[in-house]
């Protein structure tokens, strides 16, 4: 069994109102990341997407920062994280994001018009990082070659009734208090 595999059926639940969340090392930094489980992950990320003409990583803060310094490091594609803070910047970009149990704004530096990018994260729940993400990096103009999530929680989510598409390496659900595997091979 894969360590993803097992390290998501092993989660533990908790709930945030009515949101069902697993804690996870990819999701959440506890418990600890171990490196096989990364480098695992990081191998899995580049066999599925087409790197070939990327020129940046794009990735959320907090929890893709992670992940996507390792895949920045195995294949020399420089990283550009996406921000909780505002600094203000030539070319900042702001959107809004919104996801199951909150709301913020975030913050897009580095990425111009033309650029081709990667965009990386750690899980798709609700769609609402993701997609205000997207939307985002269209507007800016920059090309998505691929885009990615570790772990989807499988259900409806906001990129649903858009162009968008994720690939994901595992999909799976809460179910009584359990993480269930739908699709331990993720969606292409």
């Amino acid at each position: 069994m894969d360590q993803l595999r097992q390290s998501l059926l092993e989660a533990p639940i908790i709930e945030k109102g009515d949101y069902e969340y697993f804690v996870h090392p990819i999701s959440d930094g506890v418990p600890m990341l171990k490196p096989e489980l990364l480098r695992e992950i990081v191998i899995k990320i580049i066999r599925k997407v087409d790197l070939e003409d990327v020129d940046k990583i794009v990735t959320p803060a907090a929890m893709g920062i992670h992940i996507s310094t390792a895949v920045s490091l195995m294949t020399d594609i420089p990283l550009v994280v996406i921000r909780k803070r505002q600094y203000g910047l030539a070319g900042e970009v702001e959107l809004s994001q919104e996801t199951g149990y909150s709301e913020s704004e975030m913050f897009i530096n580095d990425v111009t018009e033309g650029d081709r990018v990667l965009v990386l994260d750690d899980v798709l729940s609700t769609g609402g990082t993701m997609c205000a993400v997207l939307d985002a990096l269209e507007g800016i103009g920059a090309d998505v070659v691929d885009t990615v999530a570790v772990i989807k929680k499988a259900g409806p989510n906001k990129l649903d009734d858009t162009d968008h598409h994720v690939k994901t390496l595992i999909n799976v659900r809460v179910e009584d208090g359990e993480v269930v595997i739908v699709d331990d091979e993720g969606d292409d």
